[in-house]
């Protein structure tokens, strides 16, 4: 799959992988200039008065918060926020969801490194509402909710029904933290600017390169003194690192680049996934999702029932005889889901910019027919 997408010159679903050294060295040093004065020193051990300290003063800026401390992983974000919030509620349990980050992509981090515990208001593949906070048998010090939640489809609530789940949690006497690894393009949908939306929670972790194109790095942003406290988990986890100028660097470009145009790719999105449905069925495929039918943000799930070995290989003839890839890996999803499907996960970026809805039809028509053509 990835040879075929190297060669492709249209692709549909965007993402980080596919790109080597020199492509992405090259594309640093095209965006650097515009980004950051290339005149000043590289930083030292992420020093406030250099690139790192101007990247946490941009994204704090951009959130509304007071500061934001820059961290090497979303992982450890998540745990310096969670452990700072035991110790200032007394409380080690965490409200949050089965499907978080948190719970499946983290090891257990919570538990095994931080000694927290977590509850589940609810197991829907949704974000919990105020009645079920309310109605939680146990009490909780923090409330960590994923937005958006990804492994449910990229799905977020209304804002209504969130401010609701939120003054719940405050009424219980607990602290909000908001996993915004994909948060910057949640403004869309809720109708509210990133300010708005980061001051429901005490504390927001944001990544820099999942919708931004960073390499790496995440922010945790929140009050001054929170932030001070967590930069000193951050250093006793080990996150102080010594340089850290390429991943700020382009953070800052992201900010520049990416930030700005990712409403638009919330609302091509749809236009996409509206087109994905009506080709699969004009090709006659007898069972398919898109979901959301309607994505929240600019990524959404399409499912299929075939083994992705199928599938992958579908796309993969498509890419090698048309140079267009309209998917990009399939896979038998971990949670639960309905046995004999594969799932994959689409995101519009700019790469996706060019299509229409007459383009996407007829290329997963195509697609389809190579399918059928496999025995799938």
């Amino acid at each position: 799959m990835l040879a075929a997408y190297r060669r492709s010159k249209r692709v549909l679903s965007d993402g980080a992988t596919g790109v080597t050294v020199r492509e992405r060295l090259d594309r640093l040093v095209t965006d650097a200039p515009a980004a950051y004065d290339l005149d000043d020193w590289i930083d030292i051990y992420g020093n406030d008065n250099g690139i790192v300290g101007e990247l946490e003063r941009r994204t704090a800026e951009a959130l509304g918060t007071e500061a934001a401390a820059f961290f090497p992983t979303g992982t450890m974000a998540q745990q310096v926020a969670l452990r700072c919030w035991a110790g200032r509620t007394g409380s080690t349990t965490v409200a949050g969801h089965p499907l978080a980050h948190l719970e499946v992509h983290e090891r257990d981090a919570y538990a095994v490194v931080s000694g927290l515990r977590t509850v589940h208001p609810t197991r829907a593949p949704r974000l919990p509402t105020a009645e079920e906070i309310y109605d939680l048998q146990e009490p909780f010090g923090t409330l960590s909710l994923e937005l958006p939640l990804r492994e449910a489809g990229f799905v977020l609530p209304e804002w209504a029904d969130l401010t609701a789940t939120v003054a719940a949690a405050r009424d219980r006497d607990a602290v909000i933290h908001f996993d915004g690894a994909r948060l910057w393009e949640c403004g869309p949908h809720f109708g509210r600017s990133l300010p708005e939306i980061a001051a429901l929670a005490d504390s927001v972790y944001v990544s820099f390169y999942k919708s931004l194109g960073g390499i790496s790095g995440a922010a945790l942003a929140g009050p001054e003194d929170f932030v001070e406290e967590a930069r000193a988990w951050r250093h006793r986890y080990g996150g102080q690192l010594f340089q850290q100028w390429p991943a700020a660097l382009a953070a800052l470009a992201g900010l520049d680049r990416e930030l700005p145009r990712l409403p638009e790719y919330v609302a091509h999105a749809k236009v996409v996934a509206r087109a994905l449905g009506d080709g699969l069925a004009e090709a006659g495929v007898p069972w398919f999702r898109v979901h959301p039918a309607v994505p929240h943000t600019h990524q959404f799930q399409v499912w299929l029932p075939h083994p992705p070995e199928v599938l992958n290989e579908a796309g993969a003839q498509l890419a090698e005889e048309t140079r267009t890839m309209v998917f990009r890996q399939w896979f038998t999803p971990d949670a639960a889901g309905p046995p004999g499907v594969s799932m994959t996960e689409v995101t519009v970026g700019s790469s996706a910019m060019e299509w229409t809805a007459g383009d996407v039809r007829a290329a997963v028509a195509e697609f389809a027919g190579r399918v059928a053509a496999l025995g799938g």
